[in-house]
């Protein structure tokens, strides 16, 4: 018998033997196809017939991409308080954006700081504090880890600090898909509240671990929503499918299970 034969022979036997052997990268490959970028054709098509995307001209105005790869759940928040407070009067100054060098040529009582909420001086408000977002030992159930970045409860805790009126939703095993859907899209409906999702990336077909992004739409047709993603250089903004979100959602950090944020009027 040739080599060729041989291999071909063993190759056969591996996959009677292992029937699952050579699918394990199916999953996650078929996902990937499922998520629709943004800026295709298509996921313009979307946008456009959408009937649930009253919440995409205001995020899209405050979009900004996160600065590093902690803050996923802080831009997210300075988005949605940017386009919730936007023309607030009492909006914080983030000074740390400028040092003494940049302002040496203005006269003292011009404020150069532009008033907004930022993906830095968001967290301030919260209980959670920089450095815990950025790794510092944290005890957890008897235990000391790094928590790096947010759960879902910890971001929704932030956003309530920072004036916001929000309800939590962990997505368990007990949370219909059907119920996550259709709160999704109402929220999606109405002008001035917003929702942010916290989702594992590897369960929809990305590549990474947990993130958390705004959503920006829903498609009825695809049954779609659109994930206006805080690191466009890691995935851009994708159309992804309802029940891919949600699978995503239902996957457990930390202490608890992942899900969504509906912020209010």
């Amino acid at each position: 018998m040739s080599f060729v034969a041989r291999a071909a022979l063993t190759c056969l036997l591996i996959t009677l033997q292992l029937p699952g052997a050579f699918a394990r990268d199916e999953p996650a490959a078929s996902l990937a196809t499922e998520l629709l970028p943004f800026s295709s054709d298509e996921g313009l098509a979307r946008l456009t017939r959408s009937m649930a995307r009253v919440d995409f001209p205001a995020l899209a105005n405050q979009f900004e991409a996160q600065s590093n790869a902690a803050f996923c759940g802080p831009t997210s928040a300075a988005i949605v308080l940017n386009a919730v407070r936007g023309r607030s009067a009492d909006l914080p100054r983030d000074r740390t954006r400028l040092n003494a060098a940049d302002l040496q040529y203005f006269p003292p009582s011009i404020d150069l700081v532009m008033p907004r909420f930022t993906q830095d001086n968001v967290i301030f408000r919260g209980k959670k504090t920089r450095a815990q977002v950025l790794g510092e030992l944290v005890t957890i159930n008897g235990r000391q880890v790094r928590d790096v970045g947010y759960q879902v409860r910890q971001l929704d805790e932030m956003l309530k600090a920072n004036g916001l009126a929000t309800r939590l939703v962990i997505v368990d095993d007990g949370k219909a898909e059907q119920d996550i859907r259709n709160e999704l899209i109402d929220n999606l409906k109405r002008r001035g509240d917003y929702v942010i999702v916290a989702y594992q990336r590897a369960a929809v077909g990305q590549q990474g671990s947990g993130h958390i992004s705004p959503l920006g739409a829903y498609d009825a047709d695809s049954d779609s929503f659109l994930v206006m993603d805080v690191n466009p250089a890691s995935a851009g903004w994708v159309w992804m499918p309802a029940t891919t979100l949600i699978k995503g959602m239902r996957t457990f950090d930390t202490v608890e299970n992942r899900g969504y944020i509906l912020i209010e009027p």
